[in-house]
């Protein structure tokens, strides 16, 4: 995104530098030469920019660069281990976790812990979470890193450019502001700088994790439009749209566990009927597979320790969850046809919790999505988007977390202190 200044001088330098930080980050160690290259710009005109990142310690020169050419070779430039760390965390229904991921996208310190959070009051939960959060804050600093900024993900509805959870209907949070309950953390006493906070929706931040660390080893990169579809106690789905989260008027979009599958179905905590949640939510795979979601959670605590269990069923072949896994199935392929009939996305992408049960759910999904899509059949394949399963899993909302809160170095380098704002891609 364009830092501030617009067409300026001021703002033409500050977007320069974003794009020299940008692009080291992305495919570093590189050349000079190689980044002037990729960027557009002269050799000339790409030395001060370097010069000025070099001194601001965001990139490093890392040695010799063979030019393939006559001349000096020039230095590698690559991005620093130490200097900003963006601080991601998630408050899940049963657990908080908190992680710190350098300028290179390494994670440099994690932590997490089991927490009973349903229908728990805000305040001990972010109290809690403030203590994992400095322990990591701690763990960094030792290392020379400083948080640049901190992205929190939860289960529920965050209005629009704001860090007020409007509705998690799993946590049992209505319009509660998390900023005051983290302002320890974000607005230290004794002079230390402020931190910028980021509230966002689980799903939201764990597609825009996807767009940045979905491919890799024998992977494609993800397409620039998918829906991607995660998974906890509740159900989420993020929408992208040429490379940008579609957020809505109010930052609501993407409610996919709240779309009605039977109409005339069970109640559900939204205060509707038939949604998708009361059939392929965790609590309800693991009735319909037989398993009592109390005593699951008692005897399997924490994060995707219930989603183990259920896939640990279903390849034994315990013939009520594997059945129980293929009607969450059917369920998610009604629900995503709507979306699919109305976006025309090129993919779907199966997250979190969902990841793990992708045996099993795949083939009903599939078929739903086949059967209720008009959208026209690529060549060979039957009708609808290609569904794929995220190497991420149920990390993907923790990492967008995480990578989202270093957006603000990204998009202005040397102002990375600025007010908050919502992640961007």
């Amino acid at each position: 995104m364009t830092p501030p200044g617009g067409d300026t001088q001021h703002g033409i330098r500050r977007r320069n530098l974003a794009r020299v930080l940008r692009t080291v980050a992305a495919q570093g160690p590189v050349s000079r030469p190689a980044v002037a290259a990729r960027i557009g710009l002269t050799r000339a005109g790409v030395a001060p920019l370097v010069d000025e990142l070099l001194r601001a310690g965001l990139l490093v020169e890392t040695g010799r660069a063979a030019t393939g050419g006559r001349g000096r070779p020039g230095s590698e430039l690559a991005v620093s281990d130490r200097g900003p760390a963006g601080i991601g965390a998630e408050i899940g229904v049963d657990h908080l976790a908190v992680c710190a991921v350098d300028l290179r996208g390494r994670v440099r310190a994690r932590v997490a812990a089991d927490a009973a959070n349903r229908h728990r009051a805000p305040g001990p939960v972010l109290r809690r979470l403030s203590g994992l959060l400095a322990e990591v804050a701690a763990e960094i600093a030792a290392e020379g890193l400083r948080p640049a900024g901190l992205t929190v993900a939860v289960p529920g509805l965050v209005a629009r450019d704001t860090t007020t959870v409007v509705h998690a209907p799993n946590l049992g949070w209505r319009a509660a502001d998390l900023a005051p309950g983290l302002a320890a953390v974000t607005a230290p006493e004794g002079g230390a700088s402020s931190v910028p906070l980021t509230v966002e929706n689980e799903a939201n931040l764990g597609a825009l994790a996807e767009l940045r660390l979905g491919g890799g080893a024998g992977r494609s990169a993800p397409p620039a439009d998918f829906v991607h579809v995660s998974a906890e106690a509740g159900i989420g789905a993020a929408v992208v749209v040429d490379g940008q989260l579609l957020r809505g008027a109010r930052g609501f979009a993407g409610e996919l566990g709240h779309v009605p599958v039977y109409p005339d179905g069970p109640p559900c905590d939204c205060g509707g009927r038939g949604c998708l949640e009361q059939y392929a939510g965790e609590p309800a795979v693991l009735r319909a597979g037989g398993l009592t979601p109390e005593r699951a959670t008692a005897a399997h605590p924490g994060p995707g320790a219930r989603i183990a269990l259920l896939a640990r069923r279903a390849a034994d072949g315990d013939a009520a969850v594997v059945g129980a896994l293929h009607e969450a199935g059917t369920a998610l392929g009604i629900a995503l046809a709507g979306a699919v009939n109305l976006l025309d996305p090129q993919a779907v992408v199966l997250g979190g919790a969902l990841a793990g049960l992708a045996p099993w759910v795949l083939p009903s999904l599939e078929r739903e999505l086949a059967l209720r899509t008009a959208v026209t059949a690529e060549a060979g394949r039957a009708g609808g988007p290609a569904v794929r399963v995220s190497r991420l899993g149920a990390d993907g909302p923790l990492l967008g977390a995480a990578h989202a809160a270093l957006q603000g170095v990204l998009d202005d380098p040397l102002h990375s202190c600025a007010p908050a704002h919502p992640p961007r891609n």
